[in-house]
This record gives C-alpha cells, structure tokens and sequence, in this order.
C-alpha cells in the first residue's frame, strides 16, 4: 500500500480525473487517493462518478468529488477547470485527461462522418480541451503533472479502427509535443498506449459487427487489470517517464511497426481480410448507440 509521498507528483495529488466512472478512470482515482490525493472524479454518466466516490470513501484514504463534464464541450472542460482551482483552493497539481470511447468495425469510406465527429470529438479533441485548458494552471502549481491515455491504436494502424487510430494517434503527438515544451520545467507529461485492458470500452463503444465480438474476447482472455494499467503509469510518471507501454504485446507491436514496416503491413493486411469472416461467423450487426465512457 502507498503512503503519503510529497517528493513525487502522483502522492498528495490535488488531481483531476475525467471518464473516472469506470475502466481506467476509476482504477486511477481510487489509486491516487490511496496515495494520499484529492481527487476529481468528472465523467458524463455522474452517477458512475460517484460509484468511484463511494469506493474513495470506503478506502478512508485520500478524498474524492464527484463531477459531470462532457468532454467534447468546451464550456464543461472550462467550468472543470474553474471548479478545481475553486476545489482545491490552489491549481490543480495532476491532469490525467482519460475519457475516450471505442470505434471500430468499418475501413475509410464506410465509417460516416457523424461517427468520425463523435470519436474524434472526445478521443482528440477532449484530450487538446483538457491540455489547453489545464496545462496552464499545471504550470502555476509548480511541481506537476500531466498523463494523457491514449492507445497501442496510435501506431498499430489495425484495420477497420482509422477513427480510433487518428484520435489516439494525435493524442501521442499532443503529449511528445507538450513534453518537448515543458523541457526543463516542473510539468511532467506521460502518455500511456495499452493495448487490452479490462474495462467496458468494447461494450459502450460503436464497434461494429466481428470486431466487437473480438474486442470483447481479447479483452477477457489477455486483458490485464485497469488497477494493474493505473498503478504502472502513476509509479511511471513518478520517473520521469514520456511513453508508457504497459504490455509485452503492446511493445512487440511498437518494434514491429518500427523494425520491420513491411512484414508488419502484411500482416494487418491478413488480418484486414479476416475480418469479413469474422462478421459472417458472429451473425453480428452494430449495436446501439451508447453514452461516452472513460477507457
């Protein structure tokens, strides 16, 4: 169990936490709280923030807020930003920008636009609002930081998940870009890129057809903890560390892609011409369409 450590950002945290209703979200709050940390819990469904609340108030460490923000508005990042500095009453120590939703199923071309907007309207741009919003007062605080979750999508380029794959893909490069400009300061930034964790984004996200059946299985039988995902990246961060890749496949598909390019579009071609079979095998049509949810 940690205790309270005031030399490292993620211990005594005054830390703000979006999608915190569920997945990786909650593991991180309840984790920081742990630690010592006053937490913001802000998600869309604030019913599930305070479910994360409830079990802050149960460990009898650390505090916790429950929040509502939709983060594709950025009237609700703003009003988060205000209410935490009002909170806390001083700026807010640690962002963790983590809400995001699942998309899959479909190539380029038969996604829709409405799809694309809806993804990229929360898995991009909540993570650039959260970051223009809050990196200023990260840097008034003094010692901080700043974790930005993306995804193994940001360079595994899979098939059938562009929507996905740009969002999580632009929020790498707003990370390495935040980080190359707080070079030398007090701000840390972390971005972290799992591929399968245990959480409901398969479930509440557009993942049409075999995908979805697949998602849903790689995630039950080689799925790690969200607990497990949360208390790695925050030691991480702790260090100092940019890229947190928490799983061995998630590297292995970093040095694929890296190391040898051709072998690795090859194989995601194989895989791009499965999918089909997989839809007729399933029987599976796309569901409907859910509410956003933290991953």
């Amino acid at each position: 169990m940690f205790g309270s450590r005031p030399d490292r950002r993620t211990h005594g945290a005054r830390a703000v936490v979006t999608g915190a209703g569920s997945g990786i979200g909650r593991a991180f709050a309840v984790e920081l709280a742990r630690r010592g940390g006053s937490v913001i819990c802000a998600d869309i469904d604030v019913d599930r923030a305070k479910e994360t609340v409830a079990i802050v108030d149960e460990l009898g460490m650390g505090s916790a807020h429950a929040v509502f923000c939709d983060v594709s508005r950025t009237e609700d990042i703003d009003a988060l930003a205000d209410l935490a500095e009002d909170h806390f009453a001083a700026p807010t120590s640690l962002m963790i920008n983590n809400a995001g939703v699942g998309i899959g199923g479909r190539p380029v071309g038969e996604i829709g636009l409405a799809d694309w907007q809806w993804a990229l309207g929360i898995n991009l741009w909540g993570m650039v609002y959260g970051s223009e919003r809050f990196v200023p007062q990260l840097r008034r605080s003094g010692r901080a930081g700043l974790i930005n979750v993306a995804s193994t999508a940001a360079f595994s380029a899979a098939p059938a998940m562009a929507a996905y794959n740009v969002g999580k893909a632009g929020v790498l490069a707003l990370s390495e870009t935040i980080a190359a400009e707080s070079g030398g300061t007090d701000l840390a930034v972390t971005v972290l890129c799992p591929t399968f964790v245990k959480t409901n984004v398969a479930v509440d996200g557009r993942i049409a057809g075999g995908a979805s059946q697949l998602a849903q299985t790689a995630m039950r039988w080689t799925g790690v903890s969200a607990e497990r995902v949360a208390r790695t990246t925050l030691d991480a961060h702790d260090h100092g560390r940019l890229y947190v890749v928490p799983q061995p496949d998630a590297r292995l598909i970093w040095a694929a892609k890296r190391h040898l390019p051709r072998t690795y579009t090859a194989g995601l071609g194989l895989l791009n011409r499965a999918l089909p079979a997989l839809d007729r095998l399933s029987g599976a049509t796309p569901g409907p369409q859910p509410t956003r949810t933290g991953v």
